[in-house]
């Protein structure tokens, strides 16, 4: 039933207006030169094996280098082991080296990379950076926005590597390397006119974000609904959900939710 709920509301963003910007994926646009982000990233996740949910709070700052480069760098806490503690960083980085700007239109593509490191048990095959395995990854993403419809893809390839304080991947080493993909589609909803840019912006989107591990071929689709609010052009809160479509390649965690609030400081420096 969920499928079929999140298709409808895929389909049904054709009579929307849109926005590009992402709630789980990363435009290759980047953020405003000398700007600083910041961001409180709340994920509260369904346990597969047990009942009950995780939770994970991933506070994250972001510095707009320049109109090419832009940098995150982020912490991981969590009560995976039940008890609620520091488990990890990470640092992004993306270079845009592509971009068509036109009158109603614009395609741009950036390259990207990721390192991060943990200090938990590792306890899936699925490799996830965004708090659970140290690894690294690189990839492209490739955004297009027409008359203001957002459409972007990703795919990177992702290795895990041995978690510190001795939590050593206990999976085959042919298994530390996968294929990681999306496909995210979005319209701004509010205002249906533009007057100032103190008025608050409602967009909706949808997100297909898939892996496939290069050893065993076993691979996970997920698709994540959101909506997004911005207020004063600075402010933005994020709501998702999202949901495994198809689940070959284990999981501990298959469905949950995300809270996102970011602040931007423009010109943030000389």
């Amino acid at each position: 039933m969920k499928p079929l709920v999140t298709i409808f509301f895929l389909f049904s963003l054709g009579q929307l207006k849109a926005q590009e910007l992402f709630v789980y994926t990363e435009p290759a646009s980047n953020m405003a030169t000398k700007s600083i982000g910041i961001r409180l990233n709340n994920y509260l996740m369904k346990e597969y094996l047990k009942s009950g949910y995780k939770y994970q709070l991933a506070p994250e700052i972001m510095w707009g280098v320049s109109k090419k480069v832009m940098i995150h760098a982020e912490g991981f806490f969590s009560n995976r082991t039940d008890n609620f503690k520091a488990e990890g960083g990470a640092l992004y980085f993306k270079y845009r080296f592509y971009s068509q700007d036109e009158v109603h239109s614009h395609f741009r593509i950036a390259a990207y990379a990721r390192g991060a490191f943990n200090s938990n048990y590792i306890q899936q095959p699925a490799i996830n950076l965004n708090g659970y395995n140290s690894g690294y990854e690189a990839g492209v993403v490739a955004t297009k926005l027409i008359n203001k419809l957002a459409l972007s893809a990703t795919s990177s390839l992702m290795h895990a590597t041995d978690n510190t304080a001795g939590n050593k991947f206990q999976y085959d080493n042919g298994s530390r390397n996968a294929v990681a993909y999306s496909l995210s589609a979005g319209r701004l909803i509010l205002p249906k006119a533009y007057i100032n840019y103190q008025q608050t912006n409602l967009n909706a989107m949808v997100e297909l974000l898939g892996q496939t591990n290069l050893q065993t071929g076993m691979s996970y689709i997920d698709m994540a609904p959101s909506i997004q609010f911005i207020f004063l052009s600075k402010m933005r809160l994020d709501l998702g959900y999202r949901f495994a479509v198809v689940n070959d390649l284990a999981r501990n965690t298959q469905q949950g939710f995300l809270l996102r609030f970011e602040y931007n400081f423009f010109n943030a420096y000389k």
